[in-house]
């Protein structure tokens, strides 16, 4: 197989122009050979060099699409990625998820990824399709593993969406979409699984318009659906494509089936009032009545997506090989390119004021650090660049910390395999060896102080006790849990003051499980897992003041410190958690005394007296205060601000919080009233009750702390028919009585010690 030419720097293009065979004369190479004898050339000639130069890096990076592939637990993305790679000849035969040839597919790389036939990680690859390079990052689609969707996003220019012809828009693929629309990511959309039984393609677009509120059409229109499904019709070039060969690797084209002329013509229609509602040019033409070419109705649909106007819709069976080559002609044909794409980055310089880079391979090297890997040789950084050009042995700066760092290795990602490479420039996604560094950090050539965005990171809804079985296994636990933590800043390592037991916390039970699971495979370590722990949070409901003189005298330098204010709740829907406000007018206490009575405030809200969780939503205001010549300390002024916030805290009527999940059910219908009673039972308040088909799509909040075991009981109850999602809604105060029993648990053992 021909190799796809790397794209790179000039300096390694002007070496390959001096090889002696002279290669035949082609738009790049004339432009190389203006730009290689550089020297020689006048001003003018100079000045035409540079438009030359610019002109080919124009074409270079028109030619590259970086993309991810999100979609609900189980719509065919890896299946998807699989036939992606197929047809564009990165690999040479296809394997399944759950493959009965127990290969299992390329981009599930972890033996634990194969066993369950779920994505954990994010995978990256690349591929070259009709002479474009496409970077690829197949996403998990568990709402566990939100976070690794967060990052793929963050560092995309475009993405396929992908929904199944059965399933439609389920909870997962909301909460992938919301995150598309936060990061402005401009999508197509796949409708995929039409040979399965019960597909429909138009309720599944129906739904995307009600509940995405997404400006979606067609551009395809199956030919048969379920077992009669034979190809698809182009609505835009009005052909019928038939997918023939062992694979579906031979594309042919034929004209419409006379029965569905009239369904086309309808269709076609459809597909051109829609877009030209957010397209000028076309809504002329369309109203003018002038017939639409199939190039006219191409660059409005290209024009709509790529300003997230509109998403276009695509069909397919990627599991049967059926429609993956046009959705890849749509990814080329109406994604954009990386300099399509506006990215911003924040000045250190001019405090954090917005830069917008210009996304050039000649600006400055501006890269982000989204994805963390310990690999075999030691940590494995995936970098986006967004300007600049980043050379194997070159010195990078890392912003966030301010360490110079040497590139040892860089290399391109296809899974868990990789290719050396010696450079690579702005738009290209590329991981580097022996970077330290946290994810989310930005680097840059030393010329600017440029940092990019930092990502949404959830707060961890779950924690579990782990021990290491064997105490000689602890030195291979702590460096496990150490790795696990950098690579995932969703996945937290914290110690039980009173138990002396590690504490993990993450995004749910299968998340925590998983990283168990790895700890046992990856590192050898047994460890024992407690019971699940829910992250309570406390909070204040009404304002109190405080009034606190900290005095003590033991002969030498006493402590003395007095802090007088009101403690409140701050409003719904604050920004931050914790707000301190220093309002004292004079010098009643000095002012190097401020930051170390903020610290004890802080200190004291880490842990509030109900249960000893951490304490939010609360302001402190500090209106007045006393200090003394010689025994005002900063420890006395730190420990009259605990001590006062303790004793202000009982008469500011806490309340605990506690993490609400957002749970959405799919049931068949026989079992509806048996769930949901158990729902109520769980003080679960049911928001939503839809009818799909047979099932019943229940929506509700539960809290947490009810939600343990839930599958294993909703298996019990449904005869294993039923399945279920949760993610993080938010924290909300619990009953009285719920409240009375979490403190006389809390109180209980500490009460008798």
């Amino acid at each position: 197989m021909p190799r796809f030419p790397r794209f790179s720097t000039p300096r390694l293009l002007y070496s390959l122009h001096t090889s002696k065979t002279t290669p035949s004369p082609s738009p790049s190479s004339s432009l190389l050979l203006g730009s290689f004898h550089l020297r020689q050339f006048s001003a003018g000639n100079l000045a035409r060099a540079k438009d030359d130069k610019e002109l080919w890096w124009t074409d270079v990076m028109a030619r590259l699409r970086n993309i991810g592939i999100s979609a609900h637990i189980d719509s065919g993305k890896t299946t998807l990625t699989e036939r992606i790679l197929y047809y564009t000849g990165k690999i040479h035969e296809i394997h399944e998820v759950r493959g009965r040839d127990g290969v299992g597919a390329k981009m599930d790389s972890m033996d634990l990824e194969r066993e369950k036939g779920i994505t954990i990680q994010s995978a990256a690859t690349y591929c070259t399709w009709n002479g474009y390079q496409i970077n690829i990052i197949d996403t998990p689609g568990h709402v566990d593993f939100t976070i690794e969707v967060e990052r793929a996003l963050r560092v995309l220019d475009g993405a396929i969406l992908v929904l199944c012809s059965v399933g439609g828009v389920q909870s997962q693929s909301i909460t992938v979409d919301r995150q598309m629309k936060r990061y402005e990511v401009p999508r197509i959309a796949f409708i995929n699984k039409l040979d399965r039984m019960g597909a429909d393609p138009w309720k599944v677009l129906n739904q995307m318009r009600s509940k995405l509120r997404h400006h979606a059409a067609a551009l395809q229109l199956p030919i048969g659906l379920e077992d009669d499904f034979k190809g698809l019709i182009d609505l835009v070039h009005l052909k019928a494509l038939y997918f023939h060969g062992s694979s579906g690797q031979e594309i042919v084209i034929e004209d419409i089936p006379s029965d569905m002329e009239a369904l086309v013509a309808e269709k076609r229609r459809e597909l051109i009032e829609i877009v030209s509602e957010v397209d000028d040019q076309l809504a002329e033409a369309f109203l003018e009545d002038v017939p639409i070419t199939p190039t006219d109705l191409e660059e409005a649909v290209r024009r709509a997506t790529i300003a997230r106007k509109f998403i276009p819709v695509f069909m397919g069976s990627a599991f049967k090989n059926k429609g993956v080559q046009p959705l890849l002609n749509g990814v080329l044909g109406y994604l954009p390119c990386p300099s399509e794409v506006s990215n911003y980055a924040l000045d250190q310089t001019k405090d954090e004021e917005k830069v917008i880079l210009g996304g050039t391979p000649d600006g400055p090297l501006v890269a982000l650090a989204f994805k963390l890997e310990e690999g075999r040789f030691g940590q494995l950084t995936f970098l986006r660049i967004y300007e600049g050009v980043i050379r194997k042995g070159d010195f990078i700066f890392n912003i966030n910390t301010g360490k110079k760092i040497k590139v040892p290795r860089l290399v391109r990602m296809h899974s868990d395999e990789m290719e050396d490479i010696q450079e690579a420039h702005a738009g290209q996604i590329v991981a580097v060896f022996g970077v330290d560094c946290a994810s989310g950090d930005t680097f840059t050539d030393g010329s600017v102080k440029y940092t990019m965005t930092s990502m949404n990171v959830p707060e961890p809804v779950m924690s579990l006790a782990v021990q290491p079985v064997s105490k000689d296994s602890g030195g291979q636990f702590s460096k496990a849990l150490n790795r696990f933590q950098k690579e995932d800043p969703t996945f937290r390592v914290g110690l039980d003051p009173e138990s002396g037991q590690t504490i993990i916390s993450g995004m749910g039970e299968l998340h925590l499980e998983v990283y168990v699971e790895r700890i046992r495979r990856e590192y050898k370590v047994d460890a024992t897992v407690g019971k699940p722990r829910v992250n309570f949070r406390e909070t204040v409901t009404q304002r109190a003041d405080f009034d606190y003189l900290h005095k003590k005298q033991s002969g030498g330098q006493g402590q003395y410190g007095r802090v007088t204010g009101f403690i409140e709740p701050l409003p719904a829907g604050s920004a931050t958690k914790f707000e301190f406000e220093n309002s004292i007018v004079g010098q009643a206490i000095p002012s190097n005394f401020i930051p170390a009575i903020e610290k004890g405030f802080k200190e004291a809200a880490n842990s509030g007296s109900l249960i000893g969780h951490p304490v939010e939503n609360v302001r402190i205001v500090l209106t007045d205060g006393a200090s003394h010549a010689v025994d005002s300390s900063e420890l006395a002024f730190k420990l009259a601000a605990i001590y006062a916030f303790r004793k202000c805290y009982t008469v500011a009527k806490p309340v605990i919080l506690e993490p609400v999940m957002l749970v959405e059910l799919k049931v068949p219908t026989e079992f509806q009233g048996t769930v949901a009673g158990d729902i109520n039972k769980r003080k679960g308040v049911i928001i939503g009750n839809d009818q799909e088909g047979d099932d019943s799509v229940i929506t509700a909040q539960v809290p947490l702390n009810n939600m343990f075991g839930y599958s294993t009981s909703l298996r019990s109850m449904t005869q294993g028919k039923g399945e279920f999602t949760m993610e993080y809604k938010e924290h909300s105060p619990v009953s009285h009585d719920v409240q009375a029993q979490l403190v006389n648990n809390y109180k209980g053992p500490n009460a008798t010690e």
